[in-house]
Protein backbone atom coordinates (compact mmCIF):
# COMPACT_ATOMS: atom_id res chain seq x y z
CA UNK A 1 0.00 0.00 0.00
CA UNK A 2 1.44 3.36 -0.97
CA UNK A 3 1.19 5.91 1.75
CA UNK A 4 -0.27 9.19 0.66
CA UNK A 5 2.12 11.96 1.63
CA UNK A 6 -0.94 13.87 2.83
CA UNK A 7 -1.53 11.27 5.57
CA UNK A 8 2.11 11.38 6.65
CA UNK A 9 2.07 15.20 6.67
CA UNK A 10 -1.20 15.25 8.60
CA UNK A 11 0.15 12.81 11.20
CA UNK A 12 3.36 14.83 11.53
CA UNK A 13 1.36 18.03 11.98
CA UNK A 14 -0.89 16.38 14.59
CA UNK A 15 2.22 15.14 16.38
CA UNK A 16 3.63 18.69 16.54
CA UNK A 17 0.31 20.08 17.82
CA UNK A 18 -0.01 17.40 20.50
CA UNK A 19 3.64 17.82 21.53
CA UNK A 20 3.08 21.57 21.98
CA UNK A 21 -0.10 20.86 23.98
CA UNK A 22 1.74 18.41 26.22
CA UNK A 23 4.54 20.91 26.81
CA UNK A 24 2.00 23.60 27.68
CA UNK A 25 0.11 21.31 30.05
CA UNK A 26 3.24 20.13 31.83
CA UNK A 27 4.55 23.68 32.25
CA UNK A 28 1.39 24.91 33.94
CA UNK A 29 2.25 25.16 37.61
CA UNK A 30 -0.81 27.05 38.72
CA UNK A 31 -2.22 24.86 41.47
CA UNK A 32 -5.47 26.54 42.35
CA UNK A 33 -6.29 23.98 45.00
CA UNK A 34 -9.42 23.06 43.05
CA UNK A 35 -9.56 19.25 42.83
CA UNK A 36 -11.86 19.39 39.78
CA UNK A 37 -9.39 21.57 37.90
CA UNK A 38 -6.52 19.25 38.84
CA UNK A 39 -8.58 16.27 37.65
CA UNK A 40 -9.37 18.00 34.33
CA UNK A 41 -5.68 18.81 33.82
CA UNK A 42 -4.70 15.21 34.59
CA UNK A 43 -7.30 13.95 32.12
CA UNK A 44 -6.01 16.33 29.43
CA UNK A 45 -2.44 15.19 30.06
CA UNK A 46 -3.45 11.52 29.77
CA UNK A 47 -5.46 12.10 26.58
CA UNK A 48 -2.61 14.10 25.01
CA UNK A 49 -0.06 11.41 25.87
CA UNK A 50 -2.33 8.73 24.41
CA UNK A 51 -2.80 10.75 21.24
CA UNK A 52 0.97 11.18 20.89
CA UNK A 53 1.45 7.44 21.38
CA UNK A 54 -1.12 6.65 18.67
CA UNK A 55 0.39 9.13 16.21
CA UNK A 56 3.93 7.88 16.92
CA UNK A 57 2.77 4.33 16.30
CA UNK A 58 1.23 5.29 12.96
CA UNK A 59 4.42 7.11 11.91
CA UNK A 60 6.49 4.03 12.90
CA UNK A 61 4.19 1.79 10.85
CA UNK A 62 4.63 4.11 7.87
CA UNK A 63 8.41 3.94 8.29
CA UNK A 64 8.49 0.14 8.55
CA UNK A 65 5.98 -0.45 5.76
CA UNK A 66 3.16 -1.94 7.85
CA UNK A 67 0.88 1.11 7.87
CA UNK A 68 -2.61 0.26 6.70
CA UNK A 69 -2.39 -3.40 7.68
CA UNK A 70 -4.49 -4.75 10.53
CA UNK A 71 -2.22 -5.74 13.40
CA UNK A 72 -4.46 -8.70 14.21
CA UNK A 73 -5.52 -10.31 10.90
CA UNK A 74 -3.02 -8.53 8.61
CA UNK A 75 -5.68 -7.56 6.05
CA UNK A 76 -5.62 -4.13 4.48
CA UNK A 77 -7.48 -1.50 6.50
CA UNK A 78 -9.87 0.33 4.15
CA UNK A 79 -8.62 3.72 3.01
CA UNK A 80 -11.84 5.36 4.21
CA UNK A 81 -11.13 4.17 7.76
CA UNK A 82 -7.58 5.50 7.62
CA UNK A 83 -8.82 8.87 6.35
CA UNK A 84 -11.12 9.15 9.37
CA UNK A 85 -8.76 7.51 11.87
CA UNK A 86 -5.22 7.72 10.46
CA UNK A 87 -3.69 5.99 13.48
CA UNK A 88 -6.02 2.94 13.20
CA UNK A 89 -4.20 -0.30 14.02
CA UNK A 90 -7.07 -2.69 13.33
CA UNK A 91 -9.72 -3.24 10.67
CA UNK A 92 -13.28 -2.65 11.92
CA UNK A 93 -14.12 -6.35 12.61
CA UNK A 94 -10.89 -6.84 14.59
CA UNK A 95 -11.38 -3.53 16.42
CA UNK A 96 -14.85 -4.69 17.49
CA UNK A 97 -13.44 -8.02 18.70
CA UNK A 98 -10.58 -6.23 20.50
CA UNK A 99 -12.91 -3.92 22.43
CA UNK A 100 -15.88 -6.24 22.76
Amino acid sequence: MTIDSTIRASLSEDFAVQTARLKELTEINADTGDPAQAHDRAALLAATRQSLEQISGALRRIADGTYGLCQRCETTIPEERLEVLPHARFCVPCQQKHHG
